[in-house]
């Protein structure tokens, strides 16, 4: 018997498996990701009313390491860069004295799960390198911290800027020299 019925369009698609009693088993839900999605909804809309945090919303943006995929597309992934651990929401706004921040995300408590190693030493890691870490358990704590660093004074460059010789010319209206 085929593992495979045939939906909209003729498209092949997997039964939903089956508990010990026959019954089909709940698709899983990703609570995090719920969170997650509403943190980024709440994030705009405080951009559209124009508050402080709202600048936030231009700044950040998702990465998406996590998920069930095929194998065949988690090699290609790692093979372009794709690293565990990273964290879920990293902001590129200087703010507080730190280069930016990297967000943590994890479903609110019943629902939450520890931090794994790859996750714990990535935000270790990008402390070490001038990165404000953050872990935020559900939807109300990441808005809090992403209120406060929103509230800190924006990081200030001290001296001058290294400009790099290699690569091409990316900024619009400038002539490249070829």
């Amino acid at each position: 018997m085929s593992s495979r019925t045939y939906g909209r369009g003729g498209k092949a698609r997997r039964r939903p498996s089956l508990k010990q009693d026959g019954t089909p088993r709940k698709r899983p839900v990703d609570w995090e990701g719920r969170d997650q999605a509403a943190l980024i909804r709440w994030l705009h809309g405080e951009k559209q009313r124009g508050t402080q945090v709202g600048q936030l919303y231009d700044h950040i943006y998702h990465v998406p390491n996590g998920g069930v995929r095929s194998w065949k597309t988690a090699v290609e992934m790692k093979r372009q860069g794709a690293k565990s651990g990273v964290s879920d929401l990293p902001v590129r706004q200087a703010r507080g004295g730190w280069h930016g921040l990297y967000l943590e995300m994890k479903a609110t408590p019943p629902r939450d799960a520890d931090l794994s190693d790859g996750q714990h030493d990535w935000l270790e890691d990008s402390e070490f390198e001038g990165y404000c870490p953050a872990l935020a358990r559900g939807f109300e704590e990441a808005k809090a911290v992403l209120r406060e660093y929103a509230s800190w004074p924006r990081t200030q460059v001290m001296g001058e800027r290294l400009a790099l010789t290699n690569g091409t010319e990316w900024r619009r209206g400038e002539a490249n020299d070829a």
